[in-house]
């Protein structure tokens, strides 16, 4: 069966001065499915994640998003209104309630989600009317994709939405990331974190220094350069910490 494209690129290139940034990678990212960009600080993530949404130009290379060229002025305008941003370094108005920002930016667009029931998606129903400020990292990050989803988007950009969280506030994000899957929409998430790629994405592409060095399914990738086998023991406490050691060499609490 072959599956529909949302996002391909080709060669795609961006430089500043002496500095590559991307340095001619390709991809195809197709509809409904989560793609993993997985990569250090300073390796291209976030500026392909601008390119794509025509925030930012490209040097050289192609690259189209729901059939629409970046390059063209047009095609610009439709990738706006068709896709939803989450940025790395996601703000809002601190006296604004959850639901008096979403009402704000959703008046930014001719249509889009309702308002009541993009709250319940992001299990934000309780905080509807607390500031922006007093909420905590993990329910700031669930608004900031509340946000990006205001205008009902075929394909979703999550730039490292759960750097900073704690463990429980991360797996809540992944159960969110997961469920926009379920509904069908396109997911390009930037990452740093190895297990979330494993976790949530159907295809996963390592970039360093600009340049894609891997990519394909989790499994394929770590049969091909996991190289070990490891076990995660989840609530075993000191007293399994302390068994495996003696099993093993490399074991971490």
């Amino acid at each position: 069966m072959h599956e529909e494209v949302a996002i391909e690129v080709k060669s795609l290139v961006k430089k500043y001065g002496d500095l590559t940034a991307v340095d001619g990678i390709s991809f195809t990212v197709h509809k409904g499915k989560v793609f993993a960009f997985v990569g250090p600080n300073g390796a291209g993530k976030t500026t392909t994640v601008e390119i794509l949404v025509c925030l930012r130009n490209s040097t050289s290379g192609q690259a189209k998003v729901l059939g629409f060229d970046i390059r063209d002025r047009k095609g610009q305008q439709q990738i706006r209104k068709r896709v939803g941003v989450l940025p790395q370094d996601f703000n809002t108005f601190d006296l604004l309630t959850v639901k008096e920002n979403l009402n704000y930016y959703k008046k930014m667009y001719d249509g889009g989600m309702d308002i009541d029931e993009l709250i319940e998606l992001v299990d934000l129903k309780d905080k509807a009317n607390a500031l922006y400020k007093n909420l905590s990292g993990g329910l700031k990050k669930r608004l900031a994709i509340a946000i990006a989803l205001v205008n009902d988007p075929d394909v979703v950009f999550l730039d490292e939405p759960t750097t900073g969280l704690d463990p429980r506030a991360r797996r809540d994000m992944w159960n969110l990331i997961d469920g926009l899957r379920e509904q069908g929409k396109t997911v390009f998430l930037t990452t740093h974190y190895m297990d979330e790629a494993e976790v949530l994405a159907d295809t996963v592409a390592i970039i360093s220094f600009g340049e894609i060095i891997a990519m394909g399914t989790p499994s394929k990738l770590i049969v091909k350069h996991g190289g070990k086998t490891t076990l995660v023991v989840e609530e075993g406490g000191k007293i399994v910490y302390d068994l495996l050691g003696q099993m093993f060499s490399d074991v971490r609490l």
